[in-house]
């Protein structure tokens, strides 16, 4: 039998029903099925639940993540060292990761057992947090890292390298790095370029500078970019994905290179950055 991992958002009423039909058709294709915790307690048996960082240990053949793009960041992550392939089914309101909607997904699930899915490649950044010197913490991420002050209204100051050569000093309310993925989630907002996910770059982006000269960098892919913490106010945090975060001291350096990990996502067909846009922002109307 084959494995299917299913991971699950939390308090999405709807999974009750949902969860039910597909562990039934899973079932019926031959995969046996690994459930974590969250899909579990939908089911009623918190007994069988894993935790996501768990369940790569059992090697299933695909994960299916059920919610939004924060549901299928943090199942990128947890199988970033596997690269098994993750269908991301959105039940979220806006899903630029998560293309495939709910009533797409046993065509995509069928496409995927005659192997005419189509399996989209993504890069992952790696960033590694070093203080005094030594590396502190690391993560991969496949949208983004963000530095950005707590509760005060207080503008930090930080310095960028690029490959060891130094590029600028600003003070600004926060710094992010950005893979092409994550171009379009928070380095969007900010102001920050769209990058096609086939582009093998980052992109560094300051959250509302001081200066108005300072503008969002884009570098190649097998550089590194390193971010100094010189000036930081209260309560400054590095946010990893959105998801995981860590209080920064003054001096810290964070440096930012392509992984050599990568996710490959499921889809029924090819990625659509464009209809994305333009479907769920209103891109390019006027």
């Amino acid at each position: 039998m084959r494995l299917a991992a299913l991971i699950s958002k939390p308090l999405k009423p709807e999974m009750e029903t949902i969860l039910p039909e597909l562990t039934s058709w899973l079932l019926a294709h031959n995969y046996d099925c690994i459930l974590d915790t969250e899909s579990a307690a939908y089911l009623k048996t918190p007994h069988l639940g894993v935790e996501r960082c768990d369940l790569p240990k059992h090697a299933p053949n695909v994960v299916i993540s059920l919610g939004g793009d924060g549901t299928l960041l943090s199942a990128a992550r947890a199988f970033a060292s596997t690269e098994t392939p993750i269908l991301g089914v959105n039940l979220g309101s806006l899903g630029f990761l998560t293309e495939v909607p709910l009533a797409e997904l046993y065509d995509t699930l069928e496409a995927w057992e005659r192997n005419t899915a189509i399996v989209d490649t993504r890069s992952l950044m790696h960033a590694g947090l070093f203080r005094d010197g030594k590396l502190f913490r690391e993560w991969d991420a496949l949208n983004d890292i963000v530095i950005s002050k707590g509760a005060i209204a207080r503008m930090g100051e930080f310095a960028v390298e690029l490959d060891g050569q130094f590029v600028a000093s600003f003070r600004a309310d926060g710094v992010i790095v950005a893979t092409p993925t994550g171009s379009t989630a928070y380095n969007l907002a900010a102001n920050g370029p769209i990058l096609l996910p086939s582009l093998d770059a980052m992109v560094l982006t300051a959250i509302c500078p001081h200066l108005l000269t300072i503008r969002p960098i884009v570098f190649p892919g097998d550089s590194e970019i390193a971010v100094t913490v010189d000036v930081v106010p209260h309560e400054t945090y590095l946010t990893v994905d959105g998801q995981e975060a860590v209080e920064l001291n003054l001096s810290d350096r964070i440096q930012c290179r392509k992984s050599n990990r990568k996710v490959n996502l499921v889809r029924l067909h090819p990625n659509g950055l464009f209809n994305v846009l333009r479907s769920k922002l209103s891109w390019g109307e006027r």
